[in-house]
């Protein structure tokens, strides 16, 4: 059997890079590879304590020869990207010189404003191969003389429309309510107040999935202590239960290496506005048909919700498949890693 090793700073959570790799490990384990997880923390194989976010201490280069020894192939989820933990990224980079490798790439350094001094990464090597989620960073890799290849993301097409009424009675929501969810962790650049103004001024009920981080949780409190409207904090595991039970979606974000919420409130048929960070507007130049998160989206928002397009719900959803499915991502997959002979 083949051993492909997935490493992170943390695997098997809810946030966005959790939730491709987990994408990511399907589809390999479909090729072949048999799927060992590493990682600082989360529910993962073989656990590094000092590749977590807020490890004291790097990782001692022999406790990662061996998470990763028995690896014919590493793909290196972010770790290697985005200077959260920079001593375990080097670590890694160090490692890794000479084996076969995906760096797959979310969050480049000079992407952050609070980063961009950081020149150190991504490091690169002949033995690798670069991956970005968007052609935005893979141009600006290009920029930077690496080589990249872009794969989007890929999501689960199958809707579950049965399981609204539950879900709603779950979050104590009232059949006539109307619910607006924020699939989100609560950090600044998810743009928390943008959508508790987009929700009041809709009378909508604010629905918040994530925690915060990042130092915002006194902050958040604050917000939701003033907001105009409903506030629901509930989480929920990830999947399409999160879009059975909102009217709509809300994703006011100012920056997002992707952004999944959209793509996801497309397949499962939920008008969703979005706000104008750059990867997004390269995903609406596919056509998508979403709502500025703005005083004008919002009223043309509440326009639909009177009156709904289902010919618009139906746009969305077939270009999220053409684009965005499980198929089509692994389709692109498969033929990086026959390219580099890398197939089991």
């Amino acid at each position: 059997m083949t051993t492909c090793a997935i490493i992170s700073f943390r695997l098997g959570l809810t946030d966005g890079v959790s939730i491709v790799a987990d994408t990511w490990a399907d589809t390999l384990r479909s090729f072949g590879f048999d799927i060992v997880t590493v990682a600082g923390e989360g529910p993962v194989d073989r656990i590094v304590s000092g590749l977590a976010l807020d490890a004291p201490e790097p990782p001692p280069v022999g406790e990662v020869e061996d998470a990763l020894r028995d690896a014919d192939l590493v793909v290196v989820e972010n770790l290697c990207t985005i200077p959260m933990n920079l001593p375990a990224s080097r670590v890694v980079a160090e490692v890794l010189r000479g084996r076969p490798a995906i760096l797959h790439h979310h969050d480049p350094p000079w992407q952050r404003p609070h980063y961009t001094h950081i020149a150190e990464l991504p490091p690169t090597d002949p033995a690798w191969c670069h991956v970005t989620i968007n052609e935005l960073t893979r141009h600006e890799f290009g920029d930077r003389g690496i080589d990249a290849t872009t794969i989007y993301n890929g999501f689960a097409t199958l809707s579950n429309g049965a399981a609204r009424t539950s879900v709603r009675a779950q979050l104590g929501v009232e059949p006539g309510e109307l619910l607006i969810a924020h699939p989100v962790r609560a950090i600044p650049r998810k743009g928390v107040p943008a959508a508790i103004e987009i929700c009041a001024h809709l009378g909508a009920t604010y629905w918040l999935l994530g925690g915060a981080e990042d130092g915002y949780a006194d902050e958040l409190d604050r917000l939701l202590l003033r907001a105009r409207c409903r506030v629901i904090r509930h989480a929920l595991p990830h999947g399409p239960d999160i879009y059975a039970a909102p009217d709509a979606v809300v994703f006011p974000s100012t920056w997002e290496g992707f952004g999944n919420p959209p793509i996801e409130a497309s397949i499962h048929r939920r008008p969703v506005l979005v706000g104008p960070y750059p990867v997004g507007a390269e995903l609406r130049a596919l056509g998508f048909a979403w709502f500025d998160a703005d005083p004008g989206g919002t009223e043309r928002l509440r326009s639909f919700l009177h009156e709904p397009d289902d010919d618009l719900l139906t746009l969305n959803r077939t270009l999220a498949i053409e684009h965005f499915s499980l198929e089509a991502m692994s389709a692109r997959l498969y033929r990086l890693l026959n390219e580099l002979g890398w197939l089991p």
